[in-house]
C-alpha cells in the first residue's frame, strides 16, 4: 500500500520549524542534508543558503515522516499565508489529540479549538507559528473500525 508523507517547505526556517516539531514529536531526524552538501558548478550555493535545509525528515510513529526544505533565494519566497494545505493527524487517542494540539499550536493562530464534534470526533484546526496548517482529530469510532477488519 502506498503511504502519503507531507512534504513543506520553508522560507528559511526548515530547521527551527523541524526543531519545534521534534520537540512535539519526539524522535529522530531520518535524514538532514543542506544546501552546501550539494554545491557544484552546475549549482552554486551563496554563502546566506548554505547552511539553510535542502532536505529533512523526521518519522512520526511507525508508518509516517514528515519532510521539508527551505525554498532557494533563486525560487524566490512564497506566501506562508496563502498556503490552504493542512496536515491532518489521526490521533490514538483523546490524550495524544490534546497534547499534539496544543504543543503544536503554541505560538500560533487557532482556527478551531479542539473539542468533542458534533460528528463524533475530538477535532481542532490551526496555523502553527511557521504558517504551516494542521488538523488534529480523534475519531474513536474509527478506531473500533480498523480493529474489526
Amino acid at each position: 500500500m502506498a503511504q502519503i508523507n507531507p512534504y513543506i517547505h520553508f522560507n528559511g526556517n526548515a530547521e527551527v520549524a523541524f526543531t519545534f516539531y521534534k520537540s512535539v514529536f519526539g524522535g529522530e531526524f531520518a535524514m538532514i542534508s543542506r544546501f552546501k552538501d550539494f554545491s557544484n558548478p552546475e549549482f552554486p550555493i551563496s554563502e546566506s543558503e548554505a547552511n539553510r535545509i535542502m532536505h529533512i525528515a523526521l518519522p512520526i510513529g511507525k508508518h509516517n515522516v514528515l519532510m521539508a526544505s527551505d525554498t532557494p533565494e533563486i525560487m524566490g519566497k512564497h506566501n506562508e499565508n496563502e498556503t490552504r494545505s493542512k496536515i491532518s493527524i489521526s490521533a490514538e487517542s483523546k490524550e495524544e489529540a490534546h497534547q499534539l494540539f496544543y504543543g503544536l499550536s503554541e505560538g500560533g493562530n487557532i482556527e478551531i479549538q479542539i473539542n468533542d464534534s458534533p460528528w463524533g470526533s475530538y477535532f481542532g484546526m490551526f496555523r502553527d507559528k511557521f504558517g504551516i496548517e494542521w488538523i488534529v482529530d480523534f475519531d474513536p469510532n474509527y478506531k473500533r473500525n480498523i480493529n474489526n477488519k
